[in-house]
């Protein structure tokens, strides 16, 4: 019986956090056994040479943490990683690799990782991010968090952008969507609880990011594009 996310602390623990090491290189291996074997609340319960030996044994024995690496033969760890978290989501991964190039880190986190450490981590920093794993929480070493938030920022307006590329805002959109439903300034004034002259202003926005000169137009093309629900 293994220990999941929890509150508890480091020296806390009353079972062991069940470890599960996926590497091709046994001197790796090795060393990780011999690091892990001195931290009493920790159990290696098994090794895996590929990714698919790591999924194989995640199915099959209970385990709590999965330190995984990402470059190995047959399935990487990025993919093993997909595997193992949509199967198993409360196994906790921890990328262990010898890359700290963010595109990795990008990869993994979509996949699920809940740790990202490099293979010259100190033994003391690799403990503490099992036990901060185990408790539910994340890793990402402090180099490539500043990277990563600004990635995933550009991500998250690209996808933006996608769902509107005309860049309205939402009070846009809400007053070109009253628009097509034939509703006048004043009523959409007094439904938004904003001044006539206010909506004036948002709708000559509006028409300028369409490329159209009245209202009409607007909500045709608003409509024929899908920028609003009518």
């Amino acid at each position: 019986m293994s220990y999941r996310a929890g509150t508890l602390r480091q020296g806390e623990w009353t079972l062991a956090v069940r470890i599960l090491i996926a590497d091709d290189h046994p001197l790796v291996r090795e060393g990780l056994c011999r690091v892990l074997a001195a931290e009493p609340a920790f159990e290696v319960v098994g090794e895996a040479e590929d990714g698919r030996d790591a999924i194989d044994f995640v199915r099959q024995t209970d385990v709590d943490i999965v330190l995984l690496d990402i470059n190995m033969p047959g399935m990487n760890g990025i993919e093993a990683c997909k595997i193992i978290k949509r199967e198993r989501p409360l196994v906790g991964v921890i990328a262990l690799t010898v890359h700290d190039q963010e595109e990795y880190v990008f990869e993994l986190i979509k996949a699920g990782i809940s740790g990202y450490v490099l293979k010259d981590i100190s033994t003391d920093l690799l403990v503490r991010t099992i036990f901060g794993v185990a408790r539910g929480e994340s890793f990402i070493p402090p180099l490539l968090t500043t990277r990563v938030l600004e990635e995933f920022s550009r991500l998250a307006m690209y996808q933006q952008r996608q769902v509107n590329p005309y860049g309205l805002t939402g009070r846009e959109t809400e007053i070109l969507r009253l628009v097509g439903q034939g509703r006048s300034n004043r009523e959409i004034a007094s439904q938004l609880f904003i001044s006539e002259r206010t909506v004036k202003n948002h709708l000559t926005s509006v028409f300028g990011k369409l490329g159209v000169s009245d209202r009409t137009r607007a909500a045709l093309y608003a409509v024929k594009n899908r920028l609003v629900e009518i």
